[in-house]
């Protein structure tokens, strides 16, 4: 029914101001304040429509706890010190991060907890789960108040809306979400326009043939660009899990799952997850403009491997029984498997500029 409610609501907009982009069919779909996606539903775990590395292993986000910890200690230590999360979810990952951190109890007692969140039903669950540490609620990242800042995401990225723009005969036109003679979506072009050319790499622009389609994230850019000043201005580091692209490519990345299995993007809004990849060259290149230093992005199985998840491991299954060492081998395989998690996921850091490399990177180039 609310998938039904918001389709209806999707087509009566596109009557009344024509062809929608797919940036704004996205927001719509996932975001609109009644009937969105991610307003309407628990959409993680086995009876949701897929699962993320925090609830597949605790180790995942013990290992961002100690990278945050150690962190904290390259900026001087402050207290308070501000740890938010974009996006998060079930709460496991803060939960497991929160737990890491007691191991160093200055940083712990430092922490002030930010999540910034769209789902009403998601924050209750963040609420239960969190109470202990009195996370303060946000809805926007402008939101969060001033100070030395640690910031995590983890597939958060990938679900921004995009633009898709697409190469036609001479110019490079906008993508969009119309209706057919059934009233049902479809994807149209718009008109060719040489100022949306502008907005491809001339690598990408240039050589293209026609129909080739270009994704741009204005969200994840801004985010990238507010980030970037910001750590310039007061000490601090972000991390960005998620799965996308090393360099920026042509291509359609974007997808719509439901129940765990691929579904059609415009077939039923509001009830399947919309994603696209994430264009990791162009969220460095805004944040690296803004002033922040990048490093990254690395494959996530070298990252959680340099901040020792074989030794994680070892310590929890040294007191597990049978049964859990093989659910603990079994999870943590899956987030380094290079033919499951370990490659798809990768995983990128902003600093203020001067630090040395966090960890996990120090082993890597930094982005240039």
């Amino acid at each position: 029914m609310t998938s039904r409610a918001l389709a209806d609501k999707i087509a009566r907009r596109i009557r009344a101001e024509g062809p929608q982009s797919v940036a704004a069919y996205m927001a719509m779909a996932l975001y609109d304040p009644e009937l969105g996606y991610y307003m309407t539903r628990r959409p993680i775990g086995a009876g949701g429509d897929f699962i993320t590395a925090p609830e597949i292993s605790q180790i995942f986000g013990e290992l961002i706890g100690i990278w945050c910890a150690l962190v904290w200690q390259q900026i001087g230590r402050p207290d308070p010190v501000i740890l938010a999360e974009l996006g998060p979810g079930s709460g496991t990952l803060a939960a497991d991060l929160l737990r890491a951190a007691d191991a160093v109890p200055k940083f712990r007692r430092a922490i002030r907890l930010h999540l910034v969140e769209a789902s009403p039903i998601l924050c209750v669950e963040q609420q239960q789960r969190l109470a202990a540490a009195e996370p303060v609620f946000l809805k926007r990242i402008d939101d969060l108040p001033e100070g030395p800042l640690l910031l995590v995401a983890n597939e958060f990225l990938d679900t921004l809306p995009i633009r898709q723009l697409v190469r036609g005969s001479r110019y490079w036109a906008e993508r969009l979400v119309a209706l057919d003679r059934e009233d049902g979506f479809a994807f149209v072009d718009g008109p060719e326009n040489p100022a949306l050319s502008m907005l491809v790499p001339g690598a990408l622009r240039d050589a293209a043939p026609a129909g080739a389609i270009f994704e741009i994230s204005p969200p994840a850019l801004a985010l990238a660009a507010t980030l970037g000043a910001r750590l310039k201005r007061r000490a601090g580091a972000a991390m960005f899990f998620d799965y996308g692209r090393l360099d920026s490519a042509n291509g359609s990345s974007l997808r719509a799952v439901a129940h765990h299995q691929p579904a059609g993007v415009l077939e039923e809004p509001g009830g399947a997850d919309l994603s696209a990849d994430v264009d990791f060259t162009a969220f460095a290149a805004a944040a690296r403009a803004a002033g922040a230093a990048v490093w990254g992005p690395a494959p996530q199985s070298h990252f959680l491997k340099q901040l020792g998840a074989a030794q994680r491991l070892a310590a929890l299954s040294a007191r597990a029984s049978s049964a859990q060492r093989r659910q603990l081998e079994g999870g943590l395989e899956r987030l380094l498997d290079p033919e499951q998690m370990g490659t798809l996921f990768k995983v990128l850091a902003l600093t203020s500029p001067g630090l040395s490399a966090p960890p996990g990177f120090d082993q890597l180039d930094r982005m240039r």
